[in-house]
């Protein structure tokens, strides 16, 4: 068991009335739990939160009129390792759930379809299995380089893979597009973890259906994948953006913390709140049970 302290502060200047999605709250699912939150907005004005049933996502939409805008988060999300079989097995096309099967197909980022040949000259010859997708990963981790400024939001596995740089998100495409064109479901998922090297930001990483389960997978290998607090999931990056902005509205800042500790005799005391015209949402948790199973 470990729980992880989050600050999350973004700031925009927004030029004309605007609308906004968040997508920057903690899931409560799986073996995860969220203990507190808080989300401020500043200056107050009216939000509306939504789960998306399917994904699991929760969202936050609220208008934005012109000026400053600062939106602050604080949460303590509790995390439990979960044991790792090393022999699942893949799951055949004909056995893989309805409400998995849209995770094997090409999307905007991960475009499997052009990518199949590639993916099949270099892992189609692999035992099928875990090994196979831990093989993706470790051909991923060497043969990217990691650099930010590589890529921007329009970036395509494919381009990842010619380019052969990128950052996180790039990675975690690219392993979800080879995975999809050997017939492995997979998706992204995207959250908050902590690194041993400043500077924070949200994390990607990406799941394959493997023997029955979702397992994580960081091609990265920056911070381990249980340590990292799930925001978001979904095919790729356009499901699992932590802001969608319609309208005028440019970010000004970004600053994330993520502190950990063991047990919660051992947390660190809250954060100062941000000072000013504040609206504070302190949102009822309901206790949930850490489930056993896969994430």
């Amino acid at each position: 068991m470990h729980i992880s302290h989050i600050e999350a502060d973004l700031r925009y200047d927004v030029q004309a009335p605007a609308h906004m999605l968040l997508n920057i709250e903690a899931a409560q699912a799986g073996a995860q739990a969220v203990i507190s939150e808080t989300l401020t907005i500043e200056p107050p004005t009216e939000v509306r939160f939504y789960c998306d049933e399917s994904s699991g996502n929760r969202f936050v939409r609220f208008d934005a009129q012109p000026g400053p805008l600062q939106i602050s988060y604080r949460a303590s999300v509790q995390r439990r390792q979960l044991d790792l079989p090393l022999d699942l097995a893949e799951v055949p096309v004909n056995r893989v759930p309805d409400e998995i099967l849209h995770y094997m197909m090409p999307s905007r980022y991960c475009e499997s379809d052009l990518m199949s040949r590639c993916a099949q000259q270099l892992f189609g010859d692999l035992p099928p299995g875990i090994g196979r997708v831990q093989a993706i990963v470790d051909w991923i981790h060497e043969s990217i380089v990691y650099e930010p400024g590589s890529s921007n939001s329009t970036t395509t596995s494919r381009e990842v893979f010619v380019e052969r740089a990128g950052v996180c998100r790039d990675f975690a495409h690219l392993g979800i597009t080879f995975c999809r064109a050997l017939n492995i479901p997979a998706r992204l998922v995207v959250g908050y973890v902590w690194f041993d090297e400043p500077p924070q930001d949200f994390h990607a990483v990406f799941e394959a259906w493997i023997g029955g389960r979702w397992v994580l997978f960081d091609p990265t290998r920056m911070a381990p994948v249980d340590r990292l607090v799930r925001v978001g999931t979904g095919r790729d990056a356009k499901d699992v953006a932590f802001c969608t902005i319609f309208g005028a509205v440019t970010m000004t800042g970004k600053d994330l913390r993520v502190r950990e500790v063991q047990d919660e005799s051992m947390a660190p005391a809250a954060a100062p709140q941000p000072t000013g015209a504040i609206v504070g949402i302190e949102k009822p948790v309901p206790v949930v049970e850490l489930a056993a199973a896969a994430d």
